[in-house]
């Protein structure tokens, strides 16, 4: 649509610094409280447990939040937002459990297509591979807000205040679809 628009993509778990222009514009997690970010929040995105099919086959499927301990876990190696959440639900979990300890969600999610274990996944992106399958639905689900950031000095620059605004749209319809 704006063909002189340049995109960097960087994809990191690690919240780049938007006041030292690390960044243009960030999708976050959570809200920034910098009162110098130009925050708008996108919509939810829903987090669930899961595994691949071949990885069930082999070691079952636990029937209860207790009995995922017993299994191979692809987790996180330092305390995220997902984690104290999860202490909320009755899960309390420890870097010490997880088989496979990684900040990436795009590491986790490629040990999980791998069948190495159980691990969190966004439900719009497990949905689209049908050999994960969705563990405990009933019993673990989590929503994280999306929030779309700039710093407020950029957003009177048309070019992007545009991508900005596109952005927020089309994030705003996949936030939807994820939250089905």
């Amino acid at each position: 649509k704006h063909r002189n628009i340049a995109i960097e993509l960087v994809l990191s778990d690690q919240t780049q610094d938007l006041l030292r222009r690390d960044a243009d514009i960030a999708v976050r997690m959570v809200r920034p409280k910098q009162e110098a970010l130009v925050a708008r929040k996108i919509g939810r995105i829903a987090l669930g447990l899961f595994a691949h099919r071949r990885y069930l086959e082999r070691h079952g499927t636990p029937k209860s939040l207790a009995a995922v301990t017993e299994h191979a876990l692809i987790g996180f190696d330092k305390e995220t937002a997902v984690v104290r959440a999860l202490r909320g639900m009755g899960l309390t979990l420890t870097r010490d459990m997880f088989a496979l300890r990684c900040d990436a969600d795009l590491a986790q999610l490629a040990a999980l297509r791998a069948g190495y274990g159980l691990g969190v996944c966004q439900l719009g992106i497990a949905q689209r591979d049908p050999e994960l399958m969705q563990v405990l639905p009933g019993a673990f689900r989590y929503e994280l807000d999306m929030w779309l950031v700039m710093h407020k000095d950029l957003r009177n620059i048309r070019r992007m205040r545009l991508l900005f605004d596109h952005l927020a749209a089309r994030l705003t319809d996949r936030c939807g679809q994820y939250t089905r």
